[in-house]
């Protein structure tokens, strides 16, 4: 006997797998990417100063805990010591021997070059050399050690707590980082000089009582200078602590977060520099 069911028609397979729309092209996608990033970045700036702004709340309310503090000056200060002494030193010799091969294609006199050498160090130099290399060291632990502790939901566990993880976790690696930010980067600046009087001394018969010089210096270089001290070390947390609390996926998102604690805060440093200096040049003019 035949049936008089028809079997069901099978639909197309073009009909089945219809492509995805392709993204807007041309100018719409271009425009489409840079409205994207503007909106990205509004986003991350205003995460930034929320970070900041509870930061220094808890600076002053906030529970008092002397041992994180130390604990975190430690690690921030003591252990960058040598690498930036290394850096600095190697620094100060480079620039003063460029420096004074530059000049003696001018004018065959040399006995201002560590006058000049002392406030491009104090007013500029020394600041943000050294923290830059504070953000490589500093910034990558601190946001590594956000990272896991989100990935491994002990940030939650603080929440949960009714704890603020900026109270717990950013405030002490702030102060610590504010203050050995300044006492390391006086020291790198003190072994950067040292070591360009010894370049002079070495290649250009420099008498060290004729290089050390402050007659160049005034009340508006350490005071920029002292500005970008601080202005640095408040920064290197904020921006390393913010990339540490927004990781998200496992150690790769981990791995990710140091990147971007790393490139943020070299970019945040290298704006301040700029921010405060021409603020320095209006305030202190020459």
């Amino acid at each position: 006997m035949h049936s008089n069911e028809t079997a069901p028609a099978h639909e197309p397979a073009h009909e089945l797998d219809e492509p995805a729309p392709a993204p807007p092209g041309g100018l719409i996608g271009v425009v489409g990417g840079i409205g994207r990033g503007a909106i990205d970045l509004v986003r991350t700036l205003l995460a930034l100063y929320s970070v900041f702004v509870r930061t220094l709340y808890y600076c002053v309310y906030g529970r008092t805990e002397p041992g994180a503090i130390a604990v975190q000056m430690y690690e921030i200060g003591n252990k960058s010591v040598f690498f930036l002494t290394v850096v600095m030193g190697f620094l100060g010799m480079i620039l003063v021997y460029q420096g004074g091969l530059q000049t003696l294609r001018v004018v065959p006199d040399l006995s201002m070059l560590g006058a000049t050498f002392l406030e491009l160090l104090v007013r500029d130099l020394a600041a943000t050399i050294g923290a830059l290399m504070i953000a490589t060291r500093v910034g990558a632990g601190i946001a590594a050690e956000i990272g896991s502790m989100v990935v491994t939901e002990q940030v939650d566990a603080l929440r949960m707590s009714a704890a603020d993880p900026i109270d717990y976790l950013i405030k002490p690696r702030f102060i610590a980082s504010v203050l050995m930010t300044t006492v390391l980067i006086i020291w790198s600046a003190s072994v950067a000089y040292a070591s360009g009087m010894l370049t002079g001394w070495a290649m250009f018969d420099i008498n060290p009582r004729t290089f050390v010089n402050a007659s160049l210096l005034d009340i508006g270089d350490i005071s920029v200078g002292f500005a970008k001290c601080l202005a640095y070390g408040a920064a290197i947390p904020v921006v390393a602590g913010h990339s540490g609390l927004d990781t998200f996926g496992g150690s790769e998102g981990v791995g990710w977060a140091t990147t971007r604690a790393v490139v943020n805060a070299s970019l945040t440093v290298i704006i301040l520099n700029i921010i405060i200096s021409v603020a320095g040049i209006l305030i202190f003019p020459t």
